[in-house]
């Protein structure tokens, strides 16, 4: 359940990518937060958390073990996990690299029920705005046409196979699932107007609103 931080690098070829990424540090996810901070885009997800952190490793530099003093135990089955916006991603941080816009966000929890999460809704609207999927809205009315431009989607009564969801939902709540590869957020319709009026709402929670 740690997180593997694999060796090689990957991406853009040595070449510059202009612009910045934002990186979180959490505990408790998302309960406490530790740091919120710009870093370059063009690096990778290891280089921005190295350059940003005191950071310890173990295991050859494989895994995180350390974020400025918090240590992971496997005693006490908490560890560092990590997502780019909102996703968990399948390979190690130094695999990824940022692009202007991207969220990198660590965070220290118990892995004890043994429940893996892999898209979390706390860096709304991402993952919407960077993925190749396209993105609907299920739903009708203004809010549903308000939370569309937020996604750089449309909206629809129903969405296609490829396509990344937010589906409007009876109810309250804001809960986050992968779908064969594609992203489906469920909004209760009682918190879609509050969701879209700010999204803030979102931030740091790893599924509801504040």
């Amino acid at each position: 359940m740690l997180v593997l931080l694999a060796a090689a690098l990957a991406g853009c070829g040595g070449q510059a990518t202009h612009g910045t990424a934002t990186l979180w540090v959490t505990r408790d996810r998302g309960a406490q937060v530790m740091l919120v901070r710009s870093v370059p885009a063009g690096e990778t997800a290891m280089q921005a958390l190295e350059r940003s952190v005191r950071l310890k490793m173990r295991y050859g530099g494989r895994y995180v073990q350390a974020i400025d003093g918090v240590d992971g135990s496997l005693s006490a089955r908490r560890d560092w996990f990590y997502f780019v916006n909102g996703i968990a991603p399948s390979v190690g941080a130094a695999e990824v690299r940022l692009h202007p816009g991207d969220v990198e966000w660590w965070d220290y929890r118990s892995w004890g029920d043994g429940k893996e999460v892999p898209v979390v809704v706390g860096a709304f609207p991402e993952p919407f705005l960077h993925s190749a999927r396209p993105a609907v809205v299920v739903g009708s009315g203004p809010v549903a046409r308000r939370l569309a431009r937020l996604v750089h989607g449309r909206v629809a009564a129903t969405a296609p196979k490829d396509a990344n969801v937010l589906e409007l939902v009876p109810g309250t709540g804001f809960t986050a699932r992968m779908d064969g590869g594609r992203v489906v957020f469920a909004l209760g319709s009682a918190d879609a107007a509050r969701l879209a009026a700010n999204t803030a709402l979102a931030r740091f929670h790893y599924e509801g609103l504040s």
